[in-house]
């Protein structure tokens, strides 16, 4: 599934089409209201509404024209099935890439066509295996960073998405607030791929997938636990979501003043339906790593968090992955360990983190298939 094939793609796909993009139609018979954020309801309208048809919003997607591209802005906009494919087309794409032969599909799929990479931070993998991706399908990468343009600064965020995607096939952003990629989204006439909000980061938990499924067959996914034990962020956000539509449970750990916030929760679960999958919240890292296949960690200070590093090693302590936590908490024998990278030591030990057991170096490079599947 590739950047610019993603709409006509995934609109083939009805079932898809009928759960997530949503059609309203206000024309005296009845159209879909969102409740609590994260589930829809029916409801009637009068004959008199005025006729509107619109995709409709989800948790982390704007309401946009009919005409609009589907955007890609967190695992939430996924069906399990279209979950599935990506992780399935990622592990195509790296087999042809590692073997050195033509990739088929993958090779010169956006050929002519440039891609806007709108960057307000800084980034190794993000930026690495998104350029990576798009030289491979062809494509010209435009990076922008936050001095590049005059993207809310002297334009709005709205303008500048009308202006970028009248001259490009698509956007990749990494920004900061998730309302800006929502508003970018609102009025861009191409896709647009989050490559990592505030609130999500979809990209790298296709890469958690991939790396996951190299260890443990597809197969086997609904027989695993995965541990999270660290901070309520990003990442674990669109992990537990992706988790949650594969079926596998998992179980988070949270400093009690860092609760995981309810929202976020509520949402997890409403995706996990399906596969009735488990999603548990709990303060004790000790508890969610008891028979825990994976352990999971981010780092804990962000970049712009650096003045809160001395409160936050205090609200974490106990939280750092060793081999001392798992024994402690029971996981099981053969456990691993993934994180997104970049890490500090207080997060997890050097003894974990440079093991057989640690899965991190193969679950960045699998930032870059995850890119090409896209």
């Amino acid at each position: 599934m590739r950047l610019i094939e993603y709409t006509s793609v995934i609109r083939a796909a009805i079932p898809s089409i009928l759960n997530h993009s949503a059609i309203m139609f206000s024309a005296g018979r009845a159209h879909l209201t969102r409740q609590k954020g994260t589930s829809w309801i029916l409801k009637s309208v009068p004959s008199s509404a005025k006729r509107s048809i619109v995709h409709q919003a989800t948790a982390s997607t704007p309401a946009t024209s009919p005409f609009a591209p589907r955007h890609f802005l967190s695992i939430a906009d996924l069906s399990s099935a279209e979950l599935l494919s990506l992780v399935h087309t990622a592990t195509a794409a790296k087999q042809a890439i590692r073997a050195g032969r033509d990739a088929g599909s993958f090779t010169n799929t956006l050929s002519g066509k440039t891609v806007a990479m709108i960057f307000s931070k800084r980034s190794t993998r993000t930026r690495v295996s998104t350029e990576s991706a798009l030289s491979f399908m062809g494509a010209h990468p435009l990076f922008l960073g936050k001095e590049d343009i005059q993207m809310g600064v002297n334009e709005t965020i709205a303008d500048t998405a009308k202006v970028i995607s009248s001259m490009t096939a698509g956007m990749v952003v990494r920004g900061d607030a998730h309302e800006t990629i929502t508003e970018l989204a609102s009025t861009s006439s191409v896709p647009i791929i989050n490559g990592l909000t505030d609130s999500f980061h979809p990209l790298q938990a296709i890469a958690s997938m991939l790396t996951l499924s190299e260890v443990h067959p597809l197969e086997s996914f609904k027989s695993l636990k995965i541990a999270w034990v660290g901070d309520a962020n990003n990442v674990i956000y669109d992990l537990a979501l992706a988790c949650a539509k594969m079926g596998i449970s998992i179980s988070i750990a949270t400093p009690a003043s860092r609760p995981y916030p309810e929202d976020m929760l509520e949402l997890a679960r409403s995706h996990g339906k399906e596969h009735a999958t488990k999603i548990e919240t709990t303060h004790q890292p000790e508890e969610a790593v008891k028979n825990s296949d994976i352990i999971v960690t981010d780092t804990w200070i962000s970049m712009g968090q650096e003045a809160e590093k001395a409160r936050k090693l205090k609200e974490f302590a106990g939280f750092q992955v060793t081999t001392d936590l798992a024994q402690r908490g029971g996981a099981k024998a053969d456990w691993k360990f993934m994180h997104c990278l970049p890490r500090k030591q207080e997060e997890v030990s050097d003894e974990v983190f440079y093991s057989p057991r640690a899965l991190v170096f193969e679950e960045a490079e699998n930032r870059l298939y995850a890119a090409v599947g896209k």
